[in-house]
């Protein structure tokens, strides 16, 4: 069995309906992939100390942002785009993260 998200990889596609069916398998892919991310989200509050400060953690929040940036362009993507997408993921999973302690 095959782990591509893919039926058909770019270069194969033959018209706009085959290249709209591959977005839409990686987009659900992604949004699989965030649900799992979430599931570890709300887990890491387990081992957090409970404060604002402490859910927020700043220090690895800035060490995210600076990897993803890298990947971000080891990958061909322009880094501030990248940055922008995952500093409103992480503010959202931190407001998630100061419901579940009732912050």
């Amino acid at each position: 069995m095959s782990n591509r998200i893919n039926d058909k990889l770019p270069q194969e596609c033959c018209n706009i309906t085959d290249v709209r069916n591959e977005i839409d398998n990686i987009d659900r892919e992604i949004i699989r992939l965030l649900s799992t991310r979430f599931g570890y989200v709300r887990e890491v509050v387990k081992y957090k100390d409970g404060t604002a400060s402490g859910i927020e953690a700043t220090a690895r929040r800035n060490e995210v942002m600076q990897t993803r940036r890298q990947w971000a362009e080891a990958g061909g993507l322009n880094p501030d785009v990248i940055e922008e997408i995952y500093d409103r993921l992480v503010r959202y999973f931190i407001e998630e993260e100061k419901k579940i302690i009732n912050l």
